[in-house]
């Protein structure tokens, strides 16, 4: 089964490895997303040699094209990737939310219209994981309702006992009907984990009463949801101020959809390990390059005759051999090397930054080079991390 292991703290910041039957993730860590079944633009071999040791893909995209049956057939998750790490699913809770439409709701399940053929879909929480146990990934979510975030706290703290009854049938599912032993393992006879997802919104007594209940179902792994929607860097803080109380020291802490450089050197001081964002690949296709001063937007003029890489200090391939003006050149020409490039460094920048700041764990000095990094890395919107 998977394991969490911390190897050293700096403050609430954490230093681990998590240990799954497809190798050793070193934590923290950054996942890019592969939501259909590809991190877009990249191979494998491209993820791997950018520093990438785990990856995302989505239940809700992938039950509904190509289904979770045809990717049984094709072997699983990581054979349709061709991806041989480890994989976290997510449940599709939040893609059902905020893509679907025709929503019918209750304490069962969810009925939405798909998005891709407009048939009816029923999403329940044992089916939730039925489907994941299908693709095979090594981390599975619960089904959780993620509300939106202008919600009333009404309506959020409906969302959080409804995902807490939820979490408890997908445990139970999880379970069954095979025995524990037996029914933890995938359709192609790996273990799989299940993490809980903590809800609440802003609201500190809502995000205790969540946590209480999912640590009580002893899962393996926890992760903090519904935050990265419009809250704010402040509000976020303030939710994270409190998890290292919430969720206990000895399994692994995920922070749900969050990318951005400031908001990750925060949430790693207040305890968090795993993150998950499209932002390194969804910007690079639109030529933005991340670095340690800022980021460049290649589509500029003013980098038209600019013979230096993205990033002077950075090894990845893009850097190794293109110019910024061969990559703007690429994107005003349209050519599908431009975001390929692009996207290979930005994985390697989030990839570095994760390196750089498990370093600074090790090293003792992280506040401090937090502050700092956030001052370079995002001189726009503030240095608090």
């Amino acid at each position: 089964m998977l394991r969490y292991e911390c190897t050293g703290t700096d403050g609430k910041a954490r230093r681990g490895r998590l240990l799954t039957a497809r190798g050793e993730v070193h934590t923290p860590a950054f996942m890019p997303v592969g939501t259909a079944g590809t991190v877009k633009g990249v191979t494998p071999a491209q993820l791997v040699s950018a520093g990438a040791q785990m990856v995302l893909a989505n239940t809700y995209h992938l039950m509904l094209r190509p289904g979770a049956e045809t990717v049984e057939r094709l072997g699983g998750l990581h054979a349709l990737m061709a991806w041989p790490g480890p994989v976290l699913t997510d449940s599709g809770g939040y893609q059902v939310f905020s893509l679907a439409h025709m929503r019918k709701l209750d304490d069962t399940g969810v009925t939405f219209q798909s998005h891709v053929d407009g048939s009816q879909v029923t999403l329940t929480p044992a089916r939730a994981v039925e489907i994941q146990r299908r693709l095979g990934a090594d981390v599975m979510m619960q089904l959780d309702e993620c509300p939106p975030g202008r919600a009333d706290k009404d309506h959020v703290a409906a969302a959080v006992r409804r995902s807490i009854r939820w979490a408890r049938l997908c445990r139970d599912a999880w379970e069954a009907p095979f025995g524990p032993a037996a029914a933890r393992h995938s359709r192609q006879g790996r273990p799989q984990a299940l993490f809980g997802i903590q809800q609440g919104g802003t609201h500190r007594d809502l995000r205790a009463e969540s946590a209480a209940a999912l640590v009580e179902l002893d899962l393996p792994g926890y992760a903090v949801g519904g935050l990265s929607v419009g809250e704010g860097h402040d509000a976020m803080c303030s939710v994270l101020d409190a998890v290292d109380e919430q969720l206990p020291a000895d399994r692994p802490r995920y922070l749900m959809g969050v990318g951005e450089p400031r908001d990750i050197l925060a949430a790693v001081r207040r305890g968090i390990d795993m993150f998950d964002c499209v932002l390194p690949t969804r910007n690079g296709r639109n030529a933005q390059a991340f670095t340690w001063q800022g980021r460049l937007r290649l589509r500029n003029a003013q980098w038209a005759a600019d013979p230096r890489p993205i990033d002077e200090a950075c090894d990845c391939y893009t850097c190794r051999h293109y110019a910024r003006g061969t990559l703007r050149h690429l994107f005003l020409a349209r050519e599908m090397l431009g975001p390929t490039l692009v996207t290979i460094h930005n994985l390697h920048f989030f990839a570095s930054l994760m390196a750089a700041i498990r370093a600074a764990i090790e090293a003792g000095t992280l506040d401090e080079d937090a502050r700092r990094w956030a001052e370079r890395l995002c001189p726009d919107q503030g240095p608090r991390a």
